[in-house]
């Protein structure tokens, strides 16, 4: 039987055989194929600052980063997230020794589980999580133990007697995004001092994903994990460039951390692209040095987009639930008779030319995020605006 596999072994790895293909995939198929608006995967429809796309282009004809770049980053990438982390935050990182650069945030998540988790270690993650998290504890041989940020006053918290319960004797690490994609929640300073309080008390390594960190709105304040008491020593934090300046195809990240943790990602990263985007490198290394101008801009236009999509949901019937950062607004679908965000989303092109993403892909209890929808405001106004209208029609 030519080109058949003689073995009834599944040729996909087990550990990934729960994953298949990404939602974001299959819906934006299905928006291509129907002509709907996509709300659903979060990248831009535009691109970021013109200064910063020419300096790609300079590098590019100056010969910077047209061959391998460093292997922890161009000096000049790093220099400028150890300047951002200190301006910004107080953070003082050694560029030399505790900044690496990699290939997005996605690599940067996946190299550091792969580093620092063992089969039989438990990872502990808020639920619900971006979908590379599940993947890539799974590739580390690692367990997840989920904790669910539930509901509650119009935006989703957690609970903080859940988090503690879930740590045993094996978890190894915390896995922590704020803000939070998808439920829009910026985790409060009540909150982060539990959580540091937890791991230096069981003594857990943290993996923190900071990269809407620029995306915060209204009186909700981001503070990275790394400046608790303790947290220095054992947090990794992320950070991307594509998130913050609107250029998600650059794949351009990092991560900031003490040097034995550095050290550890790197040997996992240098096996996985090696490197990456090197004339992209010099381009965010000068755009992470514009003026707060331009922060306070990027902030200001999104929380606008937020108002509006927000808006027009709630005209067509959704329960709304807070955005405090990142671009995404995470809907509950009952008020409109709906139960099974699925059935409605793969509905939703046909119904109102609108594609979203239903929140249960991101849960392990997906009865916990069955009725929740997102949709992403990163796009342009006409184009959100023309969604609101499109979506009336679930009105009646």
């Amino acid at each position: 039987m030519t080109g058949m596999t003689s073995s009834a072994r599944p040729l996909l790895n087990r550990r990934l055989a729960e994953f298949g293909t990404t939602i974001f995939a299959e819906m934006s198929a299905l928006a291509l194929s129907t002509g709907s608006i996509n709300l659903g995967q979060g990248f831009p429809d535009t691109d970021g600052p013109e200064e910063v796309r020419e300096a790609a282009v300079r590098a590019l004809r100056d010969g910077r980063g047209n061959q391998y770049p460093p292997g922890p980053g161009v000096p000049e990438l790093r220099t400028a997230v150890a300047a951002h982390q200190e301006r910004r935050y107080g953070l003082s990182w050694d560029p030399d020794t505790e900044v690496l650069v990699t290939a997005g945030a996605t690599e940067a998540i996946a190299a550091a589980l792969l580093a620092l988790v063992e089969p039989g270690d438990e990872v502990v993650a808020l639920e619900p999580y971006y979908d590379s998290y599940a993947a890539c504890i799974a590739m580390a041989g690692g367990t997840r133990v989920p904790v669910t940020l539930r509901p509650h006053d119009g935006r989703f918290r957690l609970d903080l007697d859940e988090l503690r319960a879930a740590v045993t004797d094996r978890t190894r690490l915390l896995l922590i995004n704020t803000p939070h994609n998808p439920t829009g929640t910026v985790l409060t300073r009540e909150e982060l001092t539990a959580v540091a309080e937890l791991a230096v008390e069981r003594d857990l390594l943290v993996v923190t994903d900071e990269v809407y960190e620029h995306l915060v709105f209204d009186e909700a304040e981001h503070l990275p994990l790394a400046t608790f008491p303790g947290m220095r020593e054992r947090t990794v934090t992320i950070g991307s460039a594509g998130k913050t300046f609107s250029f998600t195809g650059w794949k351009v990240g990092w991560i900031t951390a003490a040097p034995g943790l550095v050290s550890a990602v790197r040997s996992a990263k240098q096996f996985l692209t090696y490197v990456s985007s090197g004339p992209f490198q010099y381009a965010v290394a000068e755009a992470l040095a514009l003026p707060e101008t331009y922060f306070t801009a990027f902030r200001e236009d999104m929380r606008a987009k937020r108002d509006l999509l927000a808006t027009g949901l709630k005209d067509a019937g959704f329960e709304v639930f807070r955005t405090a950062g990142t671009y995404f607004i995470t809907t509950d679908i009952r008020p409109l008779g709906e139960t099974d965000g699925f059935a409605f989303c793969r509905a939703l092109p046909e119904r109102a030319g609108v594609v979203a993403i239903p929140n249960a892909v991101f849960y392990d209890h997906r009865e916990a995020g069955a009725p929740f929808v997102r949709f992403a405001f990163c796009k342009r106004t006409e184009v959100l605006e023309e969604a609101a209208q499109r979506l009336k029609t679930l009105a009646g």
